[in-house]
């Protein structure tokens, strides 16, 4: 196949669907023969994956890496922001936890130079075994305030030597400003290399706007190279938590009830797609103690801030709310720092998450919970209860568990090493993510319920590969991917 140059699609601004599209043409690329991989020099999201050696990067970037059918990476997303505060984040470097910081010390000009180089040593070492580059921004590419320290929008594209694609979001309003804005705020240099805009979020009759997309090319400069309705009927696992808000916060007749408990620094809520797909299940999230009772089955998630959400989960009476859930019998599962908080503590001795060092946990298990500065990150085989079927997921944690003597493990991953804690059939915890993409973990959760709705379950790996595959349809259908590729050969 011919080399085509890398391309970036940068934004008008942050939540415009970017990773999206980036993810579409990921697997547009690789139907037509090529052998691309994406790029994120720095991603923000507490959402995050182990790569197959145990490295952490974003998400997002990991489901680029599978859209596109390869393995995922850390130079795919060389640095990585966990939120861990106010204004305070983990900073993680290949892959590794390096340091926290607060955003202004993050974005000071100083100490910028290295993490320049990190970036650009991972593309490079990307771009030498993958044909096209997929790159993202981050943000607005318009922050000129943030300039002279970018590291991932067009400080980048300059580096690699990227067209640049701008994606602007019609469904917040003003797109022509942002769009406008975004390109003429930019210097001589870096105008040129914008070689075209994507109109995404269009709701309702596309011909309504066929003199908008002239308007904006005559304006802008640059061509438009497609506008893109709202893709609600395609699902692709996402990393920001701004996609909790679109998501059933109630109960549903004929159906399991799943209530997933909003905490406030709740992570990786990817791991509840799978189960939100089963026809069987109604999957809500709520902080309401009231919703909560409703629920058949309560699940505590990841959370990037234990302690603190231990806390909230007091204050709020949803504490006492999964208490009185346990004693009439519904289930009650943890995964990870959900599985910490049904422990009988958590202790933080060395101040990982703050100055709180030590806090009682919902004591719904027997299991006592170390909070550690060193992190777990890696992909895992294990066998789930005395189930036959080899499971997978992977981990991505700070701290050391420890059962009291007599409790049972959940699982055993490949080695002989035990993963959480199982108190009975109703009530369990592990710290393995990814663990309800599992059909025998589903249907052992579901077993006591199914009653209620009587469906197939679904094939979550296959169920993925088919919205891949849609989502490509849908960007050919609705951008010039002919002009992309033209852009892309410099021709």
């Amino acid at each position: 196949m011919n080399k085509l140059s890398p391309i970036m699609l940068a934004g008008t601004g942050s939540d415009v669907g970017k990773s999206l599209i980036a993810t579409g043409l990921c697997r547009i690329f690789m139907q037509d023969g090529y052998h691309p991989a994406p790029f994120k020099a720095q991603n923000m999201a507490l959402n995050s994956y182990a790569t197959p050696e145990g490295y952490e990067i974003g998400r997002a970037q990991a489901v680029q890496a599978e859209a596109a059918g390869i393995r995922c990476h850390t130079d795919m997303n060389p640095i990585l922001l966990k939120p861990s505060g106010q204004n305070t984040s983990q900073v993680v470097v290949n892959g590794r936890p390096v340091c926290k910081r607060d955003a202004c010390e993050y974005f000071r000009k100083e100490g910028r130079d290295e993490l320049r180089k990190v970036v650009r040593d991972a593309f490079d070492r990307l771009s030498a075994d993958y044909n096209p580059i997929v790159m993202e921004g981050a943000g607005s590419i318009a922050e000129i305030n943030l300039r002279e320290s970018d590291i991932v929008n067009m400080s980048m594209a300059r580096y690699a030597d990227a067209d640049v694609i701008l994606v602007a979001d019609i469904d917040r309003g003003g797109v022509f400003a942002s769009a406008y804005g975004s390109i003429m705020l930019q210097d001589e240099s870096d105008r040129r290399r914008i070689k075209g805009i994507i109109v995404n979020k269009f709701r309702g009759d596309m011909r309504l706007f066929e003199s908008g997309r002239r308007m904006m090319e005559e304006i802008c400069g640059v061509p438009v190279l497609g506008v893109v309705p709202f893709a609600s009927h395609i699902h692709i696992e996402e990393e920001d938590s701004v996609a909790l808000a679109a998501k059933c916060s109630s109960v549903a007749d004929g159906k399991v009830n799943v209530a997933v408990v909003l905490v406030p620094h709740i992570s990786n809520f990817t791991d509840f797609d799978s189960l939100e797909l089963d026809p069987r299940v109604n999957l809500y999230y709520t902080a309401d103690p009231s919703e909560l009772r409703e629920a058949d089955i309560i699940i505590l998630p990841g959370s990037k801030a234990t302690l603190s959400d231990l806390h909230y989960l007091r204050r709020r009476g949803l504490a006492s709310a999964i208490a009185e859930c346990r004693h009439e019998g519904k289930t009650i599962v943890g995964i990870c720092g959900g599985y910490q908080m049904m422990g009988l503590e958590v202790c933080d001795p060395d101040g990982v998450e703050g100055d709180i060092s030590l806090q009682p946990g919902l004591g719904l298990l027997p299991v006592r919970t170390v909070l550690t500065d060193s992190k777990v990150t890696r992909q895992v085989k294990f066998s789930f209860l005395d189930r036959s079927e080899c499971c997978s997921g992977y981990e991505i944690h700070m701290g050391r568990t420890t059962l009291e003597e007599g409790a049972s493990p959940l699982n055993v991953i490949e080695g002989g090493l035990p993963d959480g804690c199982q108190a009975d059939k109703r009530c369990f915890g592990s710290y393995i993510h990814g663990i309800l993409d599992n059909l025998a973990v589903v249907e052992y959760l579901l077993q006591p319920y199914v009653d209620k709705a009587e469906t197939v379950a679904v094939d979550y790996a296959a169920y993925k590969e088919q919205q891949y595959d849609a989502l490509a349809a849908w960007l050919r259908e609705y951008l010039d991917i002919p002009l992309l590729y033209k852009i892309m050969s410099r021709k």
